[in-house]
């Protein structure tokens, strides 16, 4: 029998849940356990379709609108991605039992917006058009009173109604380095512009993009664990592309391995978006260990105890 060669595996710390993420899925869980099946679900409860499938097989219905969900006294919980302020206003309408499970940190940036617009600001938001959290943010506010901006270039051309009046937020899920370049053009243009008193992207995204910029420099691949559609699991992937990993790799699970591209390699690190359960990246650790003799090492660069509990319906009613 042939030896197995050797892979030198680093397991980066923190990766995975946030505690949003892990807000939002308790948040549809425990509306299941309390008040049965159906529970309905405005988008994806996070972007992740393991999560996702695993909550439909115990009774969760996803919509992508509210005018998808019948007349009914179950539940409707919204994404922890956020909401326009037009989603809850027609849930009340329509007399709908709504559960809000958008992310704190994600309500912090909306509460921002508002307080900017209360003081006569026009708000710049620095993020990705047709994200459901920008769409959410955008729909906080009336039209105009936010300006979206995905590039530099933007910022060049953007032509505010009163330069004086301006304040800046930014999606969560962003790239650091790029955040920071689009703030930076955005003072540069606009030197009185006010920022967030403390940054938007949240500490999960700091931490695992910090992670992987610790470790890409040092090996031969690195994988992320996540959904296609998960903006904080892409950003890792252009992180560890960026800090000079010569084969990064977003996957789901061990079945979307690029096994060929990963025959000669002698090191790997290993990640997880936010919104990826731990079970996917045990998974894909089985499937490397049936090729390789693994050493594995964990890479900790932060520790984190952040918790936030459910929305107050559900602990009234638990």
């Amino acid at each position: 029998m042939t030896a197995k060669p050797k892979l030198r595996v680093l397991l980066c710390a923190p990766r995975g849940f946030c505690a949003g993420v892990v807000r939002a899925i308790d948040t549809v869980e425990e509306a299941l356990r309390i008040y049965g099946a159906p529970v309905y679900v405005r988008h994806e409860i996070v972007h992740n379709k393991y999560v996702v499938e695993g909550l439909k097989a115990k009774g969760a219905i996803f919509v992508e609108e509210l005018d998808e969900v019948p007349d009914t006294t179950q539940p409707v919980i919204f994404s922890a991605h956020g909401v326009p302020k037009s989603v809850p206003e027609e849930a009340d309408k329509r007399a709908i039992f709504a559960i809000d499970a958008t992310c704190p940190l994600v309500t912090k940036v909306h509460r921002e917006a508002e307080l900017h617009h209360a003081r006569g600001r026009q708000i710049v938001l620095v993020g990705h058009a047709g994200h459901p959290e920008v769409v959410g943010t955008l729909g906080q506010l009336p039209p105009g009173s936010i300006l979206l901006v995905q590039t530099p270039e933007d910022v060049e051309t953007l032509e505010p109604t009163d330069p004086k009046k301006l304040a800046y937020c930014t999606q969560t899920t962003l790239s650091l380095d790029d955040t920071r370049t689009m703030v930076d053009a955005l003072i540069r243009r606009f030197p009185e512009i006010v920022g967030p008193q403390r940054e938007d992207i949240c500490y999960a995204t700091t931490n695992r993009q910090a992670a992987v910029k610790h470790v890409a420099p040092v090996v031969d691949a690195l994988l992320v664990v996540g959904s296609s559609n998960s903006s904080n699991s892409q950003r890792l992937k252009e992180v560890a592309e960026r800090s000079g990993c010569k084969l990064a790799r977003l996957v789901l699970r061990a079945e979307d391995v690029e096994w060929p591209l990963f025959e000669t390699i002698s090191s790997l690190a290993i990640t997880a978006g936010a919104s990826a359960p731990e079970v996917l990246v045990e998974e894909i650790m089985d499937a490397f260990a049936q090729r390789f003799d693994l050493d594995v090492e964990i890479l900790s660069t932060a520790d984190e105890s952040v918790f936030f509990p459910i929305p107050r319906e559900l602990r009234k009613a638990g």
